[in-house]
Formats: C-alpha cells, sequence, structure tokens
C-alpha cells in the first residue's frame, strides 16, 4: 500500500487563541496530503478537472487525539483506504513532534460533472485512474 508524507510549517495564523491549530486547518492539510498523494501516483487532479469533473467530499472524519502548535513540524500521510469504483476514501494521519499521531482521518469522494453535479463513474470516465485505485486497494487488503 503506498503511503504519501507531505511536510506541512505550521503558519501562526493557523492557530487560535489557545495557541493549538484551529479544527478546520486539519481538513485544508488532507487536500494537501491528498493532491500530493495523487501526484506521487502519477495522477494528476488538474486533468481531471480540465474534462469536466470535480471531486468534492461527501463525508469527512477527523479525530483529534494531541495538540499540534505553532512552529511545530507536521507530517500529513496520505493512502487510499477504500475505493470501489464510484468512490474513494483516503486515510489520514497528522504526525507530529517524536512521529506521535496527533489527528487521525478520512474523506469520501465522488466524481461528478462539473456542470450538473451529477455522480459518475471514475472506473468509466478514468481507467487510468481506476486501474492505479484498483491495484492500490488490493495491495491494502493483501491481494
Amino acid at each position: 500500500m503506498k503511503i504519501n508524507e507531505t511536510d506541512i510549517d505550521v503558519r501562526y495564523q493557523e492557530t487560535d487563541q489557545m495557541g493549538v491549530v484551529y479544527h478546520a486547518n486539519y481538513l485544508v492539510w488532507f487536500e494537501i496530503g491528498r493532491t500530493k498523494f495523487i501526484q506521487s501516483i502519477g495522477l494528476n487532479y488538474k486533468d481531471m478537472e480540465d474534462a469536466g469533473y470535480v471531486s468534492p467530499v461527501t463525508h469527512a472524519d477527523v479525530h483529534y487525539k494531541l495538540p499540534i502548535r505553532y512552529g511545530d513540524d507536521v507530517i500529513v500521510r496520505t493512502w487510499i483506504d477504500y475505493y470501489d469504483g464510484m468512490r474513494t476514501i483516503y486515510g489520514y494521519e497528522i504526525i507530529g513532534a517524536d512521529e506521535t499521531v496527533a489527528v487521525t482521518g478520512t474523506t469520501t469522494h465522488v466524481i461528478v460533472d462539473k456542470q450538473t453535479f451529477r455522480p459518475k463513474s471514475l472506473r468509466r470516465e478514468f481507467p487510468d485512474w481506476h486501474e492505479i485505485y484498483d491495484k492500490e486497494t488490493k495491495r491494502k487488503r493483501g491481494d
């Protein structure tokens, strides 16, 4: 199973009055990690957009374990947690100091026509993406 690691520099404006990263910023970091993961497996999300499709988040799940603060260096680990031809679930870990897992989560995505927002099959519309995603899912299961 491919896991991509993306470095994040925690910026001051990402923190709240308690001096920790504001909770919604982790979703931004998930998106950064997901985009870098897609690039790391040889695909480009912009190509999908140029073809008239987007991949909205239909569900997000975030679990906060430890605070991240301004000045911390963190890593976003990203992988494909589940894929069935229509829906993709990406998994994430935000790794803080001393390799501790500070935040975990998933985001669920489908592809839709950019104009109508009607769901489309990734398997049918982007067979190259499907092949790579299917292979990654099989690796995760140990097939």
